[in-house]
């Protein structure tokens, strides 16, 4: 009896354990007929955003980083006091033809456009940046995990599988940081639409 009870006390420790290390979720957006709250507009353009089938959806316009339209952003969490990972998920719903059109999240510091992470097209194909990982999907995971001290940018290919991280490189720290998904570098002259879904940021227990 003691030998059972021995046995289900250290299952249930390792349960416990394992339970702990699962990320705490601090905010997510399924873009379920509204945008959830603390959401921002910079440069918007309401005519080319719209949230349908459980996902937002940005027109991709000309521009680069410092010109970029309804990008959408929110307060970064406090990477001071944890780590932290913000997700989303992004496709191309038609395939990208401009070269630098591209997808995906940026850190914002003090209101300048910083580190980005994005899926993007440089001359005919298309790759993570950076790194410049080769992909084949139209959609993919992106992962921003912010450290005290350390920037780390991870994917995975239609969500599936373990996050494959492509870089780390150091995160001096700053006064006002924001992560913002955005699009940009479209084509001026045809409607290309990105697809943003299952957006969220989420404390890590360990990394």
């Amino acid at each position: 009896m003691k030998r059972m009870l021995s046995v289900v006390v250290a299952m249930l420790t390792v349960a416990g354990a394992l339970s702990a290390a699962e990320p705490r979720v601090v905010f997510e957006d399924r873009f379920e007929g509204k945008l959830g709250e603390g959401w921002s507009w910079l440069r918007e353009n309401p005519q080319n955003w719209r949230i349908q089938q459980g996902a937002l959806e940005i027109r991709v316009e000309p521009g680069v980083n410092t010109t970029v339209k309804n990008a959408l952003r929110r307060k970064a969490p406090d990477r001071s006091k944890g780590k932290f990972a913000a997700e989303v998920t992004v496709t191309f719903t038609t395939p990208p033809t401009k070269q630098f059109e591209q997808v995906g999240l940026t850190l914002y510091q003090n209101d300048v456009p910083g580190p980005k992470l994005v899926h993007e097209r440089i001359d005919g194909k298309t790759y993570i940046i950076p790194g410049k990982i080769p992909t084949e999907t139209k959609t993919v995971q992106l992962r921003l995990v912010l450290a005290k001290d350390r920037l780390i940018f991870q994917f995975r290919p239609d969500g599936k599988g373990e996050f494959k991280t492509v870089e780390t490189r150091p995160l001096p720290a700053a006064a006002n940081e924001q992560i913002s998904i955005q699009c940009y570098n479209g084509p001026a002259d045809a409607e290309h639409w990105m697809r943003f879904g299952d957006f969220r940021v989420a404390e890590l227990a360990d990394y």
